[in-house]
């Protein structure tokens, strides 16, 4: 899991850097070019992936008033919604939810996951 959890943080980190950088690089800001969605779909497809992977293990997912259990029936319910019309609301959602399902990754990665050991000290 933790192996898991540290490639998980870093691959997010490293595709939401580089999409934004070619976005901003390849077409100016009020232009919306291809990279924004290669970057929307890489991005979103990489955290479903990793949504999928918490849910099937168990892994952060045992509290029903956490902050990730929160965010996968929010993502769900995106996800659900998407023919009817969500796809719109998601464009502008999309960047910030990225950027909140990765900070919620790294969280677990280096304060939760490294926390029993800062206990028996």
């Amino acid at each position: 899991m933790k192996t898991f959890k540290i490639i998980d943080c870093w691959v997010s980190v490293v595709l939401i850097t580089f999409f934004t950088t070619m976005a901003l690089i390849n077409g100016t800001a009020f232009t919306i070019n291809n990279q924004v969605f290669y970057g929307y779909f890489a991005v979103g497809g990489w955290q479903v992936i990793s949504m999928i992977v918490h849910a099937v293990n168990g892994w952060f997912t045992n509290r029903r008033t956490g902050a990730r259990y929160i965010y996968h029936w929010i993502v769900v319910i995106a996800l659900v919604t998407f023919p009817a019309g969500s796809f719109f609301i998601l464009l502008f959602t999309a960047p910030f939810m990225a950027v909140g399902y990765t900070a919620l990754c790294c969280r677990e990665t280096w304060y939760i996951m490294h926390r029993p050991l800062s206990l028996l000290k």
